[in-house]
């Protein structure tokens, strides 16, 4: 559709101008993509627009009925007796919900129900035994062309990687608040979701891809041989990682609490997601109580994919993210060397088992990150340990802090000078300042700059720039980033716009041109870490000289579109995806290299 009237939207599947209302965007919209994108069901066998209606009563002719949001039938004949699964969206609670639904299954062919409003899902199975019509609820539908007795049957290669696991963790997170026992906090809840995450991943990397996963709910499977099985995958996870996983840690989740949690998320193959699964896990469950208040936010997988492929690290740099949060710069450097690895690999007529052999090694010796939030330095030192299978190198330090307050080990892994690569989203904001005399007189940026005649000139006086004193930390993550590259290394750093625009930070980009050659500026739209934040950003690629060219060339680019909208759902506009290409060519056209 060429143009949408204001207040209107395009049904995903019918194609036709509906309107923009908070059901439609929340919840109609969003289940009917997940029914083709991840359940591989056809367009033309599901029907929003003209609303399907059902019986109301056995006697009542079906154009008096109920209209449902969203029907699917077994084929593209979209008759009554070829319906197979209604899925109704109405904005009321669980119990309101379900009982709607069994109404509209009561006297439908259709035997399959779903409930989902945004934030919360349920499925029904209807069974119809000795004139009576029970509904018994069960963790998943089918996929095209999948038995209803198969649910749960995956075999590892059938995995769907997830378009948007968001939807699926709000409604997680939704149903353990109110029904798991004992776990009702956020932050409880998250710690138990990671878990489970991690045993999902586990059985991802160590099931061949012939085999069934382990990690599954069937619909007439015992809740409680669930629990056990998750629970001996979860053993596992901790003797092969005993030095990043507590080992007194447990799935502590009730056997319906995980059953449910299994159910919504076993068809998946997240190791594969297009997004940081952990990142989402995070934000659906703590969101701003967890990083907001630290002035941090996980940077969407698209933004830190094409950092990465603009900086190209390989197997012989040191990657390091000194404010690396859930670990999102580094799994995806990771995944990228990996694949600069397998390729080379097959180059060179490598065994299966030397290209392993070769991508453990990198993964434990070449990837560093720090976080000053020891939960989330000790959940990404343990999805670190998983994805790359080693030991991890990850550290929970205050990265601004003096390196001679740090802890010996961390201090043995990073040294000042050392780094070739440096992916980061340091914190920002003056509500969260950098203080402390000592701190600040190690960096220039942590003292006062007057302007002279001939530039920026640095002061004795240790500076004091924020509201509530100190200085902001996304000016002194600068020059840490900058003091930890070596002469030659190079950095992409998400920095607020004030940083590169404003008048009054004029001396901190006269510092930064004195430490290297600015290669890019990429200019990002304000909606790129909301529903979490409006600040707007920009992403500065920059590389470490010694020699400085007197004039050189600057990569600059404006994303009109990220790939989400306000609300963080995922929609098909994304500028971001194609920015590294054109990067490569303006590098390539100025014979640039590093």
């Amino acid at each position: 559709m060429s143009h949408i009237k204001e207040g209107y939207i395009e049904d995903y599947i019918s194609g036709q101008e509906i309107k923009a209302t908070p059901e439609e965007i929340e919840s109609v919209q969003v289940f009917a993509k997940q029914l083709v994108e991840d359940y591989d069901y056809d367009k033309e066998q599901i029907q929003t627009r003209p609303q399907w209606r059902v019986k109301s009563r056995p006697s009542d002719n079906a154009e008096k009925g109920y209209p449902v949001d969203i029907i699917v039938f077994d084929s593209k004949n979209k008759t009554e007796e070829n319906s197979l699964i209604i899925v109704e969206c109405k904005k009321k609670t669980r119990k309101d919900g379900r009982s709607q639904l069994e109404d509209y299954l009561k006297f439908s062919k259709a035997f399959l129900g779903v409930w989902f409003n945004g934030t919360e899902r349920l499925f029904l199975k209807k069974i119809e035994k000795e004139g009576k019509v029970l509904f018994h609820e069960i963790p998943n539908i089918p996929k095209k062309g999948q038995r209803i007795e198969d649910v749960g049957k995956y075999a590892r290669k059938d995995l769907k990687v997830p378009h948007n696991l968001k939807a699926d963790f709000k409604t997680i997170r939704n149903y353990l608040a109110q029904n798991t026992v004992g776990a009702t906090r956020d932050e409880k809840i998250a710690q138990q979701l990671i878990n489970v995450i991690f045993c999902k991943i586990y059985d991802e990397r160590f099931t061949k891809q012939e085999d069934f996963v382990k990690f599954r709910a069937g619909i007439s499977e015992d809740p409680k041989d669930v629990q056990k099985r998750i629970s001996e995958i979860f053993e596992n996870v901790k003797k092969k990682y005993q030095d990043v996983i507590d080992q007194n840690d447990e799935i502590e989740l009730d056997e319906n609490s995980l059953y449910y949690t299994v159910g919504a998320l076993q068809n998946y193959c997240i190791t594969e997601s297009k997004r940081d699964v952990i990142a989402d896990a995070f934000e659906t469950f703590i969101g701003k109580a967890l990083k907001g208040s630290q002035g941090q936010f996980f940077t969407p997988r698209n933004v830190v994919q094409m950092m990465v492929e603009i900086l190209e690290p390989n197997e012989e740099e040191i990657v390091f993210d000194p404010a690396c949060g859930s670990g999102g710069f580094l799994v995806e450097s990771l995944r990228f060397v990996w694949k600069k690895i397998e390729d080379k690999g097959k180059e060179y007529g490598w065994s299966d088992k030397e290209i392993e052999k070769q991508k453990q090694k990198v993964a434990a010796t070449n990837f560093i990150g720090i976080d000053k939030d020891s939960f989330l330095s000790k959940v990404t030192k343990a999805y670190m340990a998983i994805i790359g299978d080693g030991n991890s190198g990850i550290f929970c330090e205050d990265s601004l802090e003096l390196p001679k307050n740090w802890e010996a080990k961390t201090q043995q892994r990073i040294k000042i000078k050392s780094s070739q690569v440096i992916l980061t989203n340091p914190p920002f904001g003056d509500k969260i300042p950098v203080t402390g005399k000592e701190k600040l007189e190690q960096y220039e940026l942590g003292h006062k700059w007057k302007k002279g005649k001939t530039g920026w000139e640095k002061t004795s006086k240790v500076a004091n720039t924020s509201k509530k004193g100190g200085v902001s930390p996304q000016i002194i993550f600068i020059e840490r980033v900058i003091q930890c590259l070596e002469i030659g290394g190079r950095c992409a750093i998400v920095l607020p716009d004030g940083i590169l625009g404003n008048d009054k930070f004029g001396y901190i980009r006269e510092f930064i041109q004195k430490s290297g050659r600015i290669l890019a500026i990429i200019d990002v739209p304000v909606i790129t870490f909301m529903p979490n934040t409006s600040t707007k950003t920009s992403i500065l690629v920059f590389q470490k000289l010694e020699k400085i060219p007197e004039d050189y060339s600057i990569f600059m680019a404006i994303a009109d579109t990220c790939g989400h909208d306000r609300r963080g759902n995922e929609i098909e506009d994304d500028d971001i995806q194609n920015i590294s290409e054109k990067y490569h060519e303006w590098k390539e056209k100025n014979g640039i290299t590093h």
